[in-house]
């Protein structure tokens, strides 16, 4: 090799480092401070509500029980196929990743003997009533921070409903609809 080479690859080799070096010289010397209030507010005229922030996080899932009178469980259990992959739903159907969700609506949380569930979802205690679906099935992490349930959530209140009303019909006699 010659010594040309050597030169173009310790030049290379300085610049990487001059650039690295002012990287982190920059961060150590610039302290930038969030705005505790925007600067420029817009005015808005009477009985008009300001915009959701698009950095604030989600206020939660909507509330279930008007969205139920008119989901479909057909839907939900075409959007439920994507749980099939972790979840089995015919009656007394086996354990796969996660357990079986035959009767799991009014059903106790660990419904399913001798699946172990997480931790966090134990601790949560209680039964699997619509409102708790909703909320776990909107952000299961949230629900119950160190879940094992790895799926993001379902944001949309439509696609949520025809889910809850699908694992609703998964039941001998289905828990009656809420008020």
């Amino acid at each position: 090799m010659s010594m040309e080479w050597n030169k173009i690859f310790g030049a290379v080799l300085l610049a990487g480092v001059i650039a690295m070096l002012t990287g982190f010289a920059s961060q150590v010397l610039v302290h930038s401070k969030p705005l505790e209030k925007s600067v420029y507010v817009v005015a808005l005229p009477e009985g008009a509500s300001a915009p959701a922030d698009k950095g604030a996080a989600p206020s939660g899932p909507a509330p279930i029980a008007p969205l139920l009178a008119s989901a479909d469980p057909a839907a939900g259990q075409k959007i439920a196929k994507a749980c099939a992959a972790c979840h089995s739903f015919d009656k007394g159907g086996a354990a796969k990743v996660g357990p079986n969700l035959y009767g799991v609506v009014g059903g106790p949380k660990g419904h399913m003997q001798g699946f172990s569930y997480s931790d966090a979802l134990v601790k949560t205690g209680g039964t699997w009533t619509y409102d708790e679906l909703n909320k776990f099935i909107y952000d299961p992490k949230a629900y119950a921070p160190g879940t094992k349930m790895t799926f993001a959530g379902l944001k949309k209140d439509d696609e949520r409903a025809a889910v809850v009303a699908y694992l609703r019909s998964l039941a001998d006699s289905p828990q009656p609809l809420p008020q």
